[in-house]
């Protein structure tokens, strides 16, 4: 069974049973329990879900209102931008959820005291600004349920192939004079900026901008079968995400240089000689051995492994979002260039690009 904050959900032959978890006070009716219940309802209309049933743990099912949670009527607001599904209990979070479930592009889960954030675009998991602004509410959400720890992961083959580049750049990462909040860099800030500790449980290739998602995790595990590129240069434009920060953060200026310049890309074991990978394991067990991890972690006292993080971490987000911000203008201007058009052709194509720096 999956926790998830006041209610519990789990699943059985097609039917979905949410179990009102607040025995004391007699599972009385809050905004809280109500939000959740109008999430894990939505969550039901999973295709594989025929039917919803609502019970109560304890001696009563609800006992009415909570007299102190009252407060002025209101209407609900709806959640902003249809992301609310990312928060939606995901009864198959732990199972390999993903196949033609209507809960959207991030499925969200819990278990024990890890959240548990799965990337649902398979095979490839390419992103835009929607995907990373839900992977955002996501990690927001385990803090607000009070998670101590995050595993990141991927349905499909790859765990993220970066941008879908047979689309405009400007559906990927946002309108070109749009530098507001719904940015993909800024939703990607929200994700550095997030105070649990995350790991990352990487399969099949992390390319490009699936790289960057991959090193907002505290650490990564792979497999001899990963594969990790930042394959921008190779395209013909500046690498993005915030790696110009994140990979030498973490490899040191040197190879970090060696795999911008090149886009070469590394096995999951050559990257664990580097430093890049820091844990390896087969493949069968990724995600077990990277839910180990993010649940040791849990283990240990919330309010300390969060302020040892933030004395490692120092400034990261804030660094992480002035070099965005230079990325982008970057980026802009190599989208307009003939090299960038042919590194997207010469990659559709398989081939070497043949640029002309023009």
């Amino acid at each position: 069974m999956t926790s998830f904050a006041p209610i519990t959900a789990a699943v059985a032959d097609r039917t979905a049973v949410l179990t009102l978890n607040r025995p004391e006070p007699m599972k009385a009716w809050t905004p809280v329990v109500a939000r959740e219940v109008r999430a894990a309802v939505a969550a039901g209309r999973d295709p594989e879900v025929r039917a919803v049933v609502i019970a109560g743990a304890g001696r009563a099912l609800c006992a009415g209102g909570a007299v102190t949670a009252m407060g002025p009527a209101r209407p609900a607001a709806p959640p902003p931008g249809g992301l609310h599904r990312a928060l939606t209990p995901s009864f198959r979070a732990e199972t390999r959820a993903g196949h033609g479930n209507a809960m959207g592009d991030v499925l969200a889960g819990t278990s024990g005291l890890v959240g548990i954030a799965e990337i649902n675009r398979p095979p490839h998991n390419f992103f835009d600004k929607e995907l990373i602004g839900a992977l955002a509410e996501a990690f927001d959400g385990f803090v607000r349920q009070g998670m101590r720890a995050i595993l990141l992961c991927a349905a499909g083959k790859n765990f993220c192939a970066g941008a879908n580049f047979s689309r405009p750049a400007s559906d990927t990462v946002g309108a070109a004079d749009d530098r507001g909040t719904d940015h993909l860099y800024r939703h990607a800030v929200r994700l550095f900026r997030c105070p649990l500790p995350v790991v990352a449980a990487v399969q099949g290739g992390a390319i490009g901008g699936g790289l960057g998602v991959a090193m907002v995790a505290d650490f990564r595990v792979a497999s001899e079968s990963t594969r990790f590129s930042a394959n921008f240069n190779r395209l013909g434009f500046h690498p993005g995400f915030g790696l110009s920060v994140t990979l030498p953060r973490v490899l040191g200026p040197q190879k970090a240089a060696l795999l911008l310049y090149t886009g070469r890309r590394i096995t999951g074991t050559e990257a664990h000689a580097i430093g890049l990978a820091d844990v390896l394991a087969p493949p069968e067990r990724l995600r077990e051995t990277a839910m180990a991890l993010a649940a040791e972690i849990a283990q240990s006292a919330p309010l300390a492994v969060q302020s040892t993080r933030a004395t490692l971490r120092g400034d990261l987000a804030d660094r992480v979002a002035a070099a965005t911000d230079h990325e982008l203008a970057q980026q802009e201007v190599h989208f307009a260039t003939a090299d960038f058009q042919e590194g997207v052709r010469a990659m559709a194509e398989r081939r070497l690009p043949h640029f002309e720096g023009r």
